[in-house]
């Protein structure tokens, strides 16, 4: 346990966490890669984490940037997995486009949190999200804790509004991510759809209060470098060897079990989500061996049942039929 002790406030060099929030079509990864360029000066040295079907590519004219195309399932185990390989390639502005499927996306929070309640919980959701809220946990704390400066795009929901002289405008109004995702990072800017100048509705810089609608340029980033390396550097963390992993033969058992026709697919691919989930022991995979043997037995006894069922059915339909033909 690390000793308490008591100092004087001291400004420490910090890296950007910086949210863009807008509708679709309002220039998030266009003014996020202007800001990133605007930070760290070189192309070369900023990635972009995409799961717009390669959105990201379109604005290759800037710069020789780096991405990672990062497809379905978004679960917060591949976020991370995305983001600690640019940090090992040496990337200092990464860029999260967009951090929405994480939540909403196909494999995100919110689906495999309904697949694990179907498959563990009898549908009660809420005793699901004990498992999938530290999931979520774990693509926050590495968003802040990353060596590398990040920017978050966030897709917010579209709403219609009318203006002056009864324009019809489209706003956004909602992240679409889970709900205080802005109060987690440094800077949170909202870019309009039809100006795409942004305005800020969180910061702990006190660069952007006050300041009246801008467009997102390099100056920007210029700017906020300047407030990230104000002050003295930090002390480097002690590097403590990660664990080694510890292979689990009873995950073998379990995918030899559910291979049996008793299960579906879909069943295979519910279970799956348990086997693969980060910190599984050998205590709980031997439990989940326990209730998928437990119910293939449950299905074999039904499927013996139904066959029974069927068997004297047949039986007693051809009684019928052989009385019915007795000559009377």
């Amino acid at each position: 346990m690390n000793q308490l002790s008591l100092q004087r406030a001291a400004r420490k060099r910090v890296f950007l966490r910086l949210n863009l929030s807008a509708p679709s079509g309002a220039g998030k990864t266009y003014s996020a890669l202007r800001m990133a360029y605007g930070l760290c000066g070189d192309w070369s040295r900023i990635a972009v984490i995409d799961t717009e079907n390669g959105s990201a590519s379109l604005y290759s004219h800037l710069g020789e940037f780096n991405t990672i195309d990062l497809s379905a399932p978004f679960s917060p185990e591949r976020y991370i997995q995305a983001i600690d390989l640019c940090l090992k390639a040496g990337m200092q502005v990464i860029i999260l486009d967009s951090s929405s499927h994480e939540w909403s996306g196909p494999g995100g929070c919110l689906e495999s949190n309904d697949a694990l309640a179907a498959a563990k919980y009898k549908g009660n959701t809420w005793s699901a999200w004990n498992e999938t809220t530290p999931r979520h946990d774990q693509f926050v704390q590495k968003v802040l804790q990353a060596d590398a400066h990040i920017i978050t795009c966030t897709r917010s929901k579209m709403e219609t509004v009318m203006g002056e002289g009864k324009k019809v405008y489209k706003v956004g109004m909602k992240d679409i991510q889970r709900e205080g995702w802005e109060y987690e990072l440094t800077v949170s800017l909202n870019i309009d759809r039809d100006t795409h100048m942004a305005i800020v509705s969180k910061d702990r810089t006190n660069l952007f209060e006050g300041r009246p609608p801008f467009i997102i340029t390099e100056d920007t980033g210029k700017e906020i470098k300047e407030w990230c390396e104000k002050g003295i550097a930090p002390k480097p963390e002690p590097q403590v060897a990660p664990p080694a992993p510890v292979k689990n033969p009873v995950i073998a058992q379990i995918r030899e079990a559910l291979a049996n026709p008793a299960f579906t697919d879909q069943d295979r691919a519910k279970w799956e989500l348990f086997i693969t989930a980060p910190g599984l022991d050998a205590q709980k995979a031997t439990v989940y061996l326990s209730r998928i043997t437990e119910k293939l037995e449950q299905l074999i006894q039904q499927d013996y049942r139904d066959w029974e069922t069927d068997r004297k059915s047949t039986r007693l339909n051809s009684s019928h039929s052989a009385k019915s033909r007795m000559p009377s």
